[in-house]
């Protein structure tokens, strides 16, 4: 069984003032979330703006978050597309790179049936020796994976965890019903990690852990630890954190709080624009609350 780890970052891209990706930022970025509670990052997944990254951008950002991450951490690479092909091309050029995993996000605007999702998946899974984590989010692709094609795909072998981001704790639950204890379940909610813990998951593929990914890695140790109760106060403190990065679509939120917090990692790409004035102004009162904000 693969271990991708407890807390990964979903990494977000550095851009410049012209809009190219920020390379040395990126390596400084990658290094940040090593030094800082992460122990994986996804390159060039939701967070990371993947549907405006060129297939270039993509496989140059994987080659250099894997060399700043020098074997500390995981590297999962972003290579799924609503192209099934598109995706094993993007999925082999990462294994050649020597990323650790790939993440495959459900095929979105085509809609696929459950059958077409596990054929998609499926195939993509048997052209590579690379762990797979599903990515379910259908509030981003249009279509929901069930648990039942889920627990169905946990039986590729290299089909080994899922990051749920459906919002539903009973989805999860049900997934981890009728899946077998080593298939890894993964918030795609940083305000779900706690809940999704409690009915069986492993950790959280987190937008927040930018900022407190220490924080975050602490909770999940608790819990793991049976402290409970100090894993809630975690939660509790940093919820509004949780809460005020998706007041509007990621990553504009978090863009704001990173630059904010003297981490430069420039503006959206279109069609994402920057944080509104009220916006910006609750992602600082958030920010100032939790001392996160630079002086």
């Amino acid at each position: 069984m693969a271990v991708f780890g407890r807390v990964l970052t979903a990494m977000a891209t550095p851009f410049d003032e012209s809009g190219a990706v920020h390379w040395e930022q990126v390596t400084a970025l990658a290094k940040r979330l090593v030094d800082n509670g992460s122990d994986g990052i996804v390159a060039a997944g939701t967070t990371g703006e993947s549907p405006t990254l060129s297939d270039e951008e993509k496989i140059r950002l994987f080659r250099t978050v894997k060399d700043a991450a020098g074997g500390r951490v995981v590297v999962v690479a972003g290579t799924g597309t609503n192209d099934t092909k598109h995706s094993i091309h993007l999925s082999k050029e990462a294994e050649r790179i020597g990323c650790d995993g790939l993440l495959l996000v459900n095929p979105y605007y085509n809609r696929p049936s459950q059958d077409g999702l596990y054929a998609h998946f499926r195939t993509i899974a048997e052209s590579t020796r690379l762990p797979c984590m599903l990515y379910n989010i259908p509030g981003r692709t249009g279509v929901n994976c069930a648990p039942e094609t889920i627990a169905r795909l946990a039986d590729v072998p290299n089909i080994v965890a899922v990051k749920e981001a459906s919002g539903s704790l009973d989805q999860v639950s049900d997934i981890r019903r009728r899946t077998k204890g080593d298939f890894l379940i993964y918030s795609g909610d940083d305000s779900l990690t706690l809940p999704i813990l409690a009915v069986g998951g492993t950790g959280i593929v987190s937008v927040a852990s930018h900022l407190v990914g220490r924080e975050i890695q602490q909770m999940v140790r608790a819990f793991e630890q049976g402290e409970v109760r100090q894993a809630l106060q975690f939660h509790l403190r940093l919820l509004p954190l949780f809460k005020v990065l998706f007041i509007t679509t990621n990553p504009v939120p978090l863009k704001a709080a990173l630059n904010m917090s003297g981490i430069n990692v420039g503006k959206p790409r279109l069609p994402l624009v920057e944080a509104t004035a009220k916006e910006t102004e609750q992602i600082q009162a958030v920010l100032k609350e939790l001392a996160l904000a630079a002086v």
